[in-house]
């Protein structure tokens, strides 16, 4: 079976009202209505939750199991547990489970039942008893008692985390059977402005038969929120209502247009800045004009863009700023037609109009990486030396400083490569590129056949990087030197310290949402105890990003514990196994579908960890992940790929459905990147290049030029993004290793 979330079926509530509605009164409640239980103070709940807690230690594993299958013997299982228990907090937890696995199945009579006895822990999770009773009855059709359930929520649970979704229940109950009501209710909950309450709002006014006010609403989710879908719902409704584009003003119209292009909706933006800029005032025309240029750029109609913004350039009452847009925009569009004379020219016009825009800077920049993936270094070096040196703490600074020093080393102008190196050392000591500096610097020291000096950048890197993908590489050529001596050089002395873990990884005592959290995990109920971890804190620290990516990772989402993990410790790549508790690694580096991927691995003669990084960088271990590009699974397996390599290990009734079963992902994937290793004679870092950019690219990349050795040519991968990639997966490689051995 399909587990189905609530939102889910919030959101039928609201379809359901599009299609017209409930047109029946709603009866009088029926006695199912429950006695109310008072909330319980703050400490008297903790003391709550801590027991149940405890006493529910072992319901997970049959409650995840029970939500997931839905199968008669998980709901046996989960009964037996509850009626045996001596806890009646063990008990209650287990029967809400049981109810929301009902819920879920839509067995929704039988939900209320099984809810009947979570009267133990009704005052610590009474609002998720509430809301859900609520939904069940919503799935019955029945708003008399969605209203009679909820009717006092917002006094009793003033804090309740689910308080919009009850609000969404509430007032699409009333907009069925009594949308005056449903209108003084909505109209007070106006602020903040939510679309899904918006349209419920204008629902009602329709339900009261007051058209014009409905409209109003309509035309406000149309022009100011136009990112969301009700807005386009409420286009639809206008036009059932005689307004087949919906009126506005100059000003509103202007706002969805910028809305649009800001969301990159951008054939969208296109139709409404056309109109636009035919009835726009004199003070606004040139705005709108590079709006509607860069809408149709961006949406690759290039010749329109191009006569728009030639107009822009032309006019008189263009500002400075207003023209150097033009300009970059005509140079990337001369840029991308391979006009190259055209793109000088026009740079040079920038440059003249504009010396201190940020428009310059852009356009520099994309010049310089176009030369650079032409292959002509020494143009690309030119225009990245001239940002760095207009604006040397500008937004692209410190990449051009580093991109023009990377790209003078592999013109073979060591001696001046070095000096470029120290320079973005003391220049920029913060930027991302430092480590790579750092190696290369030592590359360049030993290229001089001073030791001493290198093993100086080498020590400096290993001690403040410690497990990046340069770092382990410096280690590598530390171990082969012979002499211990070291030189010093000062620009050293300009670098941050090694970057500091957090102190503590301990929740706070008494935090009673994140208590709430580890009670709802018991039960499997991972989205509810997320919610509540969420809302437990400001900000994400260390505490709560542990015991989010906990419960991420119980809930089978990888993907989303390394997301959490990461951004709340992102140094840590610089810190010592030690220095850190296991479950943050684990959450972070973890190893699901572990015996499996050994086995294709050891099938293919693949080393494991290569492919647990390779998995984490590519789907970070969510098995259904399907890309831009239709690449399914752990593995990211194109369809026709996948049924090539069905064909020759002989999988029968294959699908490419069958990509998203981790074992088959696997199976086939370990095959084609042994296949993939096999034909660059065992190079891992040249397999993995082709891995992400294709084979003909990595041909194209090796023909630029001789390397010396591998780590020539993975700096030099002109594409960030594959570059980033191939030095991810093998430091992720190594720190498998480091975190699980012998394994």
């Amino acid at each position: 079976m399909v587990r189905r979330p609530l939102a889910l079926f919030l959101v039928c509530a609201l379809v359901c009202l599009t299609a017209g509605g409930i047109s029946q009164t709603p009866k009088k409640p029926t006695s199912h209505k429950k006695k109310a239980v008072a909330p319980a103070p703050a400490s008297t709940k903790l003391g709550r939750i801590n027991r149940a807690f405890v006493a529910s230690a072992d319901l997970k594993p049959m409650a995840q199991q029970l939500l997931a299958d839905r199968t008669p013997q998980g709901y046996s299982a989960v009964e037996a547990y509850a009626r045996k228990q001596s806890s009646p907090d063990a008990a209650a937890l287990a029967w809400m489970v049981l109810g929301y696995a009902h819920y879920l199945d839509k067995d929704y009579a039988a939900a209320r039942s099984a809810w009947q006895q979570t009267s133990a822990i009704e005052p610590v999770v009474g609002d998720y008893l509430t809301w859900l009773r609520a939904a069940s009855y919503q799935g019955d059709n029945n708003p008399a008692q969605v209203i009679a359930t909820l009717e006092s929520f917002e006094q009793k649970y003033p804090d309740s985390l689910n308080l919009h979704d009850v609000q969404v229940l509430y007032s699409s109950a009333l907009v069925a059977g009594e949308p005056q009501r449903a209108v003084a209710y909505l109209e007070k909950r106006r602020q903040p402005d939510q679309p899904d309450l918006q349209l419920l709002l204008a629902r009602a006014y329709l339900a009261a038969d007051e058209k014009s006010k409905a409209k109003e609403v309509f035309r406000h989710l149309y022009f100011e929120l136009p990112l969301s879908a009700e807005a386009d719902v409420a286009a639809t409704e206008l036009k059932s209502l005689a307004e087949p584009r919906p009126t506005g003003g100059f000003e509103q119209r202007h706002m969805r247009a910028e809305a649009l292009l800001k969301g990159k909706r951008y054939q969208d933006a296109v139709s409404e800045l056309s109109l636009l800029v035919e009835q726009a005032p004199t003070d606004k025309l040139t705005d709108l004009q590079l709006d509607y240029g860069s809408a149709l750029y961006r949406a690759r109609r290039h010749d329109d863009a191009r006569h728009v913004f030639d107009n822009v350039v032309r006019s008189e009452s263009s500002s400075v700023d207003q023209k150097a847009q033009a300009l970059y925009f005509l140079a990337e569009i001369a840029r991308d037609g391979n006009d190259l004379t055209r793109h000088a020219e026009l740079l040079g016009q920038l440059r003249i109009v504009a010396p201190a825009s940020q428009w310059l800077q852009d356009a520099l920049y994309s010049a310089a990486n176009m030369y650079m993936l032409r292959g002509e270094f020494d143009t690309s070096i030119r225009f990245y030396s001239e940002l760095y040196h207009r604006q040397p703490n500008g937004r692209y600074a410190s990449s051009a400083h580093w991109k023009s020093a990377w790209l003078t080393y592999r013109l073979g102008k060591k001696d001046e490569a070095a000096q470029l190196f120290d320079e973005h050392l003391a220049q920029y000591p913060g930027s991302l590129e430092v480590p790579a500096a750092l190696y290369w610097r030592g590359r360049t020291a030993e290229d001089r056949n001073d030791p001493k000096l290198a093993r100086a950048y080498y020590r400096k890197l290993s001690e403040s990087f410690r497990h990046y993908y340069y770092a382990n590489l410096g280690r590598g050529r530390l171990g082969k030197m012979t002499s211990q001596e070291i030189t010093d050089p000062s620009v050293l002395d300009k670098l941050p310290p090694p970057a500091m873990p957090p102190k503590s990884w301990d929740a706070p005592a008494g935090n009673l949402r994140a208590q709430r959290a580890q009670l709802l995990a018991n039960a499997a109920l991972f989205d509810f105890a997320i919610k509540e971890l969420q809302a437990a804190s400001p900000g994400l620290p260390p505490w709560l990003a542990k015991s989010e990516a906990g419960v991420y990772g119980d809930q089978g989402s990888y993907i989303r514990a390394i997301e959490t993990m990461k951004r709340a410790f992102p140094s840590y790549f610089a810190v010592e196994i030690g220095q850190v508790p296991r479950p943050v690694w684990e959450a972070l580096f973890p190893r699901p579908y572990w015996d499996d991927l050994k086995k294709h691995s050891s099938d293919h003669q693949l080393d494991p960890y290569l492919v647990a990084s390779l998995i984490r960088q590519e789907s970070e271990f969510n098995p259904t992940a399907v890309s831009r590009a239709n690449a399914m699974g752990l593995m990211q397996l194109l369809p026709h790929v996948g049924k090539n390599l069905a064909k020759e290990a002989k999988l029968h009734h294959f699908s490419t459905d069958d990509l998203l079963t981790p074992g088959v992902n696997m199976q086939l994937g370990t095959r084609y990147f042994k296949r993939t290793v096999d034909h660059y004679d065992g190079q891992v870092a040249y397999a993995l290049a082709a891995y992400n950019a294709g084979e003909n690219r990595v041909a194209e990349w090796r023909s630029r030029g001789n390397y010396r050795d591998i780590e020539e040519f993975v700096e030099s991968i002109p594409f960030t993004e594959t570059r980033e990639y191939v030095q991810a997966i093998l430091r992720n490689t190594e720190f498998y290793k480091l975190l699980y051995p012998a394994n």
